[in-house]
């Protein structure tokens, strides 16, 4: 059965290496460096930078790991819209780095950029923006 209302969920593949180093403890730079596709690890970075208040780093950091993740949906079947849903973990590096890059782009003044990702995050999965903080 497909959803005739929109397209199928996306989900992003397992990454069950990367994700151990960083459940581990794994300085998030050191899991960057040595998987610079995995999301969640750009976004651990730029969340770090946001709470010592080094917004441009947490900027820059978050828009890697966004970047990086939009490839992955694209490769995954994603088209540009349709839901990205919080619940499956590989998702959650995505969804982290888009919330990261709305804040940190609200507190450098970019309120269009902001707004973007405020809508986009809420438009993949509300669970996403309650648990991002990012409404």
């Amino acid at each position: 059965m497909t959803n005739l209302l929109g397209p199928e969920p996306t989900k992003l593949p397992d990454r069950p290496d990367a994700q151990a180093a960083l459940d581990a403890g794994t300085d998030p730079a050191e899991v960057a460096a040595e998987h610079p596709d995995f999301s969640e690890a750009w976004a651990a970075l730029g969340e770090r930078a946001l709470e010592s208040g080094e917004i441009v780093a947490a900027y820059a950091y978050a828009r890697t790991g966004y970047h990086r993740g939009l490839d992955q949906l694209r490769r995954s079947g994603w088209k540009g819209f349709g839901p990205v849903p919080w619940n499956h973990r590989p998702n959650q590096g995505f969804l982290r780095a888009l919330a990261v890059l709305g804040k940190a782009a609200e507190r450098i003044g970019e309120t269009e950029e902001y707004e973007r990702c405020r809508t986009f995050i809420a438009d993949s999965d509300p669970a996403a923006a309650e648990a991002t903080g990012l409404k």
